[in-house]
């Protein structure tokens, strides 16, 4: 494992005005690896990514990217990071071809035309080249978008939510690729809210109403939320989620397809709660907890307890 870290950073915070967007989050990322950024949304995801590549300044915080200072030396950043937005940002009205030459015409890649027919080639691309990019479907779009990320050859790319409105088959072969890339020694933060991507991921961060609450590994994560979660099977599993929901020691409730989760950080009151509903109708198992009832568990937690 690579232990250079590509991110580190320390306090970073940003405000508008009242709101703290962004409050004191330190955050390292080692190069090569593939970390999720996970919150609801505004929860600061975005902020964070932009302080990042440089695009809005920290109003408190320190730290590097890929070893230039994240205040003085932002210009520099920006060269070696590829920044791939929530919303597709290219122009419409011109073709792939066009688009991506642009890029590096911004950019001023050297032997622009073969880095354009490369990136072309790594994205499969070639057949559409001259296809508008408005005419894309969103999987096509976000190949295109994936190309003018890397047409400079970034050390980091910082991606928001790149897999919105996509199909799954299209998210798998971009995940695909994510990995390939990581494997070549790229490094990816991904800000995203599926729960079979963040399990894709080397390492995650989630982020709350601007506070970075937990940073690890998957069962890292999970294993820090101190969860108990029961499994339930049977009949009228949504009367029995009403009916349970709001006793001590239930944190929640929640379908998981035929199945009820029933979840809370203390065992012992949690089976106290569900004793009552253990009838010979329904069948209960205790299960290991997953990404998705951390996920849910984290994001209702009180504010209080959240600023604290």
């Amino acid at each position: 494992m690579n232990t250079e870290l590509a991110i580190d950073v320390c306090g970073m915070t940003k405000r508008f005005g009242q709101l703290t967007a962004v409050d004191h989050i330190d955050l390292q990322v080692r190069a090569g690896e593939i970390c999720g950024f996970l919150g609801p949304n505004g929860s600061g995801k975005t902020t964070f990514i932009r302080m990042l590549c440089g695009l809005l300044r920290p109003d408190d915080g320190s730290g590097t990217c890929l070893g230039k200072d994240v205040i003085r030396d932002s210009e520099a950043i920006k060269r070696e990071v590829g920044y791939m937005t929530q919303r597709f940002s290219f122009w419409e009205d011109l073709s792939i071809v066009e688009n991506l030459d642009f890029i590096a015409r911004m950019y001023d890649v050297k032997n622009r035309r073969d880095a354009v027919h490369q990136s072309l080639e790594r994205l499969g691309l070639t057949e559409r080249r001259k296809q508008l990019a408005g005419q894309l479907s969103g999987g096509w779009k976000q190949r295109l978008a994936l190309a003018a990320c890397l047409i400079h050859n970034p050390k980091l790319l910082l991606l928001d939510e790149p897999t919105a409105g996509v199909d799954p088959k299209a998210r798998r072969e971009f995940w695909e690729e994510i990995h390939h890339l990581a494997g070549e020694g790229l490094t990816f933060l991904i800000a995203t809210h599926y729960m079979d991507e963040a399990e894709r991921c080397h390492r995650l961060a989630f982020i709350l109403r601007s506070k970075l609450l937990v940073h690890g590994t998957v069962d890292e994560v999970i294993e820090q939320a101190r969860l108990t979660t029961w499994e339930v099977a049977g009949p009228n599993l949504l009367q029995v989620a009403e009916q349970i929901r709001g006793r001590a020691g239930v944190e929640q409730a929640t379908a998981f397809g035929n199945l009820l989760h029933v979840s809370g950080t203390n065992a012992a009151e949690l089976e106290q709660a569900i004793a009552p509903f253990r009838t010979e109708q329904h069948k209960w198992s205790q299960v290991e907890p997953g990404l998705e009832d951390v996920f849910i568990h984290m994001m209702e937690r009180p504010k209080q307890e959240v600023s604290a």
